[in-house]
């Protein structure tokens, strides 16, 4: 604009066609043009610094909530985590306890069903290491130093197996016991031997009133797991014992690895 006001005015002087006061005119006008060309300019930079501070804030505001959204989602995730957890575990202790009622209503069966021998002292049914057990004098069902059934044995065993086939559906785990009170025979070099053999000779007994095989297991323990004191005779008497443990389903354990049962 400023080189055109010049070839105008140089123009004009040339053609000595413009009056002085025009020239002057002239020259105001130009004045007051770059006046507001250079407020113009200004005021565009001062918008475009504005507006450049404007988007850095909001840019920045933006990265605060990207990073609180974030913050908010692991919380949640946590939440979740935490809730589905509390769930499972809720769930399993429903199951244990679905589970120890089972377990106390076969007991409470398998003591209804054997009352009779329990009150004339030829048996106990207890919990014994969280298991139901029934428990059987040996002096009842061998003679002393003996793994062969004695016949008042035999016949104590027979009842007892009655009452069993009922649950035959169920296992079983036959455990001989002695007290701590040393044998050495032929037979019987320790008391393992005895109470194995005394275990094994209840279970063929068993299998042959029909009891199934699969459903049955043997064990001795010989004087190793007591049940009383051995420093006494009423005490070792506790002790020489057969016991016939009711073996848990897999649904009735509880689970140690987290995974549902079979």
């Amino acid at each position: 604009m400023r080189s055109l006001f010049f070839a105008f005015a140089i123009a004009a002087t040339m053609s000595g066609c413009v009056k002085q006061s025009t020239y002057d005119s002239a020259l105001d006008e130009n004045k007051r043009l770059q006046g507001e060309l250079a407020d113009a300019q200004k005021k565009e930079a001062d918008t475009e610094k504005t507006l450049g501070d404007k988007i850095k804030e909001l840019e920045g505001q933006l990265g605060t909530l990207d990073e609180t959204t974030k913050n908010k989602e692991e919380e949640l995730g946590k939440v979740q985590g935490e809730k589905a957890a509390t769930e499972k575990e809720l769930a399993e202790l429903r199951r244990q306890k679905e589970a120890a009622e089972k377990r106390i209503a076969a007991y409470k069966a398998l003591q209804d069903k054997f009352r009779a021998l329990v009150d004339t002292g030829k048996l106990q049914v207890v919990f014994r290491n969280g298991q139901m057990t029934l428990k059987l004098p040996s002096g009842i069902l061998f003679p002393s130093g003996s793994a062969e059934l004695s016949k008042g044995g035999q016949g104590a065993l027979a009842d007892v197996v009655k009452i069993l086939l009922e649950f035959k559906d169920r296992r079983f785990m036959v455990a001989g016991h002695t007290d701590d009170q040393p044998i050495k025979t032929r037979e019987f070099p320790n008391n393992w031997y005895l109470s194995t053999a005394r275990a094994n000779s209840v279970v063929q007994f068993m299998i042959k009133q029909g009891f199934p095989p699969k459903a049955l297991g043997a064990a001795g323990y010989g004087e190793f797991d007591p049940v009383a004191d051995n420093k006494t005779e009423p005490g070792r008497e506790q002790n020489r014992r057969i016991e016939i443990i009711l073996v848990p389903n897999l649904e009735e354990l509880p689970s140690l690895t987290g995974a549902p049962p079979a």
